[in-house]
C-alpha cells in the first residue's frame, strides 16, 4: 500500500476517517537525516489518535528555510522512509513554507510539534487548528538530536579523511 498521498487523495481519506469519527493526528517537518528523536516523536503522535498523517516539507520549502545546502535527502526518499514506519499512516508532501493549506484540508483533531519548533513560527498553525476545535500539542526537545547536529558530526569526523 502506498502511504504517500497527494492533497486530493488525502482529502478523500480524511473524509472517510471523519465519517467514522476517527481522531486524526498530524505532525510536520523536514525529517532530513531521520534520527531516533524523529521516530519517538512520530510514535508519540500516533498514540494520540486513530491515524497519523505526516506533512513533509518539500525540497524547495526546506531550501527556502534552511538554505541551498539542504535538504541532504530528497523529498521522495524522505517520504518513502517515513512511510515505511509502522506508526505513520500517510505522508503528504507540501511545497508551501508553512503547512497551513494541507492542515485546512485535513483539519486534524491534534497537531503535534516536536521540541525544535519555534513558537512564533507555529502561531498560525495553532490558531488554524484551534479554529475547528483542534488542539496543538508541543513535545519537549530531546537534547542532542537534530539533523543539523548529525550533519556537523559527520563533517567533523570525516573532515580531511578522504
Amino acid at each position: 500500500m502506498n502511504k504517500i498521498k497527494s492533497y486530493s487523495e488525502i482529502e478523500r481519506i480524511v473524509y472517510k476517517m471523519n465519517f467514522f469519527r476517527e481522531k486524526i493526528v498530524t505532525t510536520n517537518g523536514s525529517f532530513d537525516i531521520l534520527h531516533a528523536a524523529h521516530v519517538r516523536l512520530l510514535e508519540i503522535a500516533r498514540e494520540k489518535g486513530k491515524g497519523l498523517i505526516v506533512l513533509l516539507n518539500s525540497d524547495d520549502s526546506i531550501r527556502r528555510f534552511k538554505g541551498d545546502k539542504r535538504p541532504i535527502i530528497k523529498q521522495e526518499d524522505r517520504a518513502y522512509m517515513l512511510s515505511a514506519l509502522s506508526c505513520v499512516d500517510y505522508v503528504v508532501i507540501f511545497d508551501e513554507d508553512k503547512p497551513l493549506k494541507v492542515l485546512q484540508i485535513i483539519r486534524p483533531s491534534i497537531h503535534v510539534k516536536g521540541g525544535s519548533y519555534i513558537p512564533e513560527r507555529v502561531r498560525e498553525e495553532e490558531e488554524l487548528v484551534k479554529s475547528w476545535g483542534g488542539k496543538l500539542v508541543c513535545l519537549d526537545l530531546e537534547e542532542g538530536y537534530s539533523s543539523t547536529n548529525v550533519i556537523n558530526k559527520i563533517l567533523e569526523k570525516y573532515d580531511g579523511n578522504k
